[in-house]
C-alpha cells in the first residue's frame, strides 16, 4: 500500500502527467453526460429496448446509449466502421497505398477522407436506427420532424464523439477513440457485479467470490494473451559511417501471438446473424429450418459457440496475413542491414518469418476463440447475461489493451523523470496500436 500511494504521488507531482489525466477525466465525463441525454422527442418510459446479438455488443460498446436512443446512440462506432474501410482500401487500391506513404501529409489526407466518410456512415445508420430500432408510440412529435431532425443530432452526436476522442489523445493520457470504447464498457461493470449479487442472494455469498476470483484469473488470461510474443533475433552488420563503425548490435523483431487483437472477434460477430436471418426465411416451410433459426438466436447453444470459434479461428489468419507482411518485413531488414542469424536474407528470411508466423497464429487463434465463448460458458453456469459478458470476447479484450496502452504511457512519464516505473518487477508493455488497427 505505501508503494501504491508513494507511486500516486509521483504521477501526480509531474505537471505534464497531471494536466493530461485531468484532462481525460474531464473529457470522459462529458462523454458519460452526453450519453445520458435522450433525443428530443422520445419518451424514455416507452423505449423498452433489449438488443441481441451484434446491436447487444454494440450496446455494450456505448455504455447503454444504444438502448436509452441518447443523442450519442451511435457513438464513435460509425468512425471505426470508416477506419477499417480505409484500413482495408489501402490494402487494395494503389492510391490509397500511395497515400499511406507519403508521410505526415498522406495520414493527413486519410484522416481527413475517415472523417467525410464517417458522415456518411453515420447518416446512413442514423436512419436505419430510428426507423427499424425506436418503437414509434415512443416519439412524440411528428415522426418525420423526429426522423429528420434526429439524423443530425445523431450525426452531430457521433461526429463530437470523434473530437472528444482526438482530444484525449492529443491532451489526455492513451488513445482516445479506445478510451470512450472502454469507458463504456466499463461503466456498465458496477451495474452487472450488483445485479450478480442480488441474484446469488446471501446463500450464495461463497458462489459469489468463487465468480469474482474466477473473473481474475480470466482477466489474467487475458492479458497474458494481449501481451505474448515471439522474438526473434535480428543481428546488424557493422558500418563504416565517416570516422565510426556502428551497427553490430542483436536486436529482436516481436512477432504477437495474438496479431489480430479484437478485430475476428469483431467480423466474426457481424456474421453470426447471418444463419439465424436466413433459415428465418424458410422457417415457415421447413421445421428444419426453424431448428436452426431457433439454435442461432441462442447465443448459449454449442452449434452457435463451434461456428462462431471457427470463424474466429479463420478471420485470424486473415487478418494477421493482411497486416503482418514477412515479405515487407525482410526487406526492411535487408535495406537496414540486418539478418536473422542462420537465415540468409531475402526470400529465405521471408519464408522464415512466415513460418514462424503461422505457427504461432494458431494457438493464438485458438487461446482467442476461447476467450470468446467464455462468456456463454459463464451464462450456462448460472451467471446473469450482464455480468457473464465480462467474463471473455470483446469486451475484454478492449479494457485489457487499452489499460496496458494507457499504463505504459504513464509509466513512460514517470521513467522520463527518473522515478521508478508503475511495477518494481519490470517495465509495462502495453499495446501501440488502436482499436481501428
Amino acid at each position: 500500500m505505501k508503494r501504491f500511494i508513494t507511486t500516486l504521488q509521483n504521477i501526480f507531482s509531474i505537471e505534464e502527467l497531471r494536466t493530461r489525466i485531468l484532462n481525460t477525466l474531464l473529457f470522459v465525463t462529458v462523454f458519460r453526460f452526453g450519453s445520458q441525454i435522450v433525443l428530443p422527442g422520445v419518451d424514455p418510459s416507452k423505449l423498452n429496448l433489449t438488443p441481441q446479438g451484434l446491436l447487444g455488443l454494440l450496446d455494450t460498446f456505448l455504455g447503454g446509449a444504444y438502448s436509452k436512443a441518447s443523442i450519442f446512440a451511435l457513438g464513435i462506432m460509425p468512425y471505426i466502421s470508416a477506419s477499417i474501410a480505409i484500413q482495408l482500401l489501402t490494402l487494395a487500391l494503389p492510391y490509397f497505398q500511395k497515400m499511406q506513404k507519403e508521410g505526415e501529409s498522406g495520414r493527413k489526407r486519410l484522416n481527413q477522407i475517415t472523417r467525410v466518410l464517417t458522415i456518411f456512415v453515420t447518416a446512413a445508420q442514423a436512419i436505419t436506427y430510428l426507423t427499424t430500432t425506436i418503437p414509434n408510440e415512443a416519439v412524440m412529435i411528428s415522426p418525420a420532424t423526429f426522423r429528420i431532425v434526429s439524423v443530425f443530432i445523431l450525426t452531430a452526436g457521433t461526429i463530437f464523439c470523434m473530437w472528444l476522442g482526438e482530444r484525449i489523445t492529443d491532451k489526455g493520457i492513451g488513445n482516445g477513440i479506445s478510451m470512450l470504447i472502454m469507458i463504456g464498457i466499463v461503466s456498465r461493470f458496477p451495474g452487472a457485479v450488483y445485479g450478480e449479487a442480488l441474484s446469488r442472494g446471501s446463500g450464495g455469498a461463497l458462489l459469489f467470490v468463487l465468480e469474482i476470483v474466477a473473473l481474475f484469473f480470466v482477466v489474467m488470461g487475458a492479458v497474458v494473451l494481449t501481451q505474448a510474443v515471439r522474438r526473434i533475433p535480428i543481428q546488424y552488420a557493422k558500418q563504416v559511417v565517416g570516422n565510426k563503425v556502428v551497427g553490430g548490435q542483436r536486436q529482436y523483431l516481436p512477432l504477437k501471438l495474438n496479431a489480430a487483437g479484437v478485430m475476428p472477434i469483431i467480423f466474426a460477430q457481424a456474421l453470426m446473424f447471418v444463419p439465424s436471418l436466413v433459415a428465418s426465411l424458410f422457417a415457415e416451410k421447413s421445421d428444419f429450418a426453424g431448428s436452426v433459426q431457433t439454435v442461432f438466436a441462442d447465443y448459449t447453444s454449442w452449434q452457435y459457440n463451434v461456428l462462431f470459434a471457427v470463424l474466429i479461428i479463420v478471420f485470424t489468419f486473415f487478418y494477421t496475413a493482411i497486416s503482418v507482411n514477412p515479405n515487407q518485413i525482410a526487406d526492411d531488414m535487408r535495406r537496414s542491414g540486418g539478418f536473422i542469424p542462420g537465415v540468409k536474407p531475402g526470400f529465405m528470411t521471408s519464408e522464415y518469418i512466415g513460418q514462424v508466423l503461422d505457427r504461432i497464429t494458431l494457438p493464438g487463434a485458438l487461446m482467442l476463440a476461447i476467450v470468446a465463448i467464455l462468456p456463454a460458458i459463464a451464462s450456462l453456469l448460472g451467471m446473469t447475461r450482464n455480468f457473464s459478458q465480462f467474463f471473455g470476447g470483446t469486451s475484454l479484450l478492449i479494457m485489457v489493451g487499452v489499460v496496458l496502452d494507457t499504463l505504459q504511457q504513464v509509466e513512460s512519464y514517470l521513467l522520463m523523470r527518473r522515478y521508478e516505473g508503475l511495477m518494481q518487477s519490470g517495465r509495462v508493455t502495453g499495446r501501440t496500436e488502436s482499436i481501428t488497427a
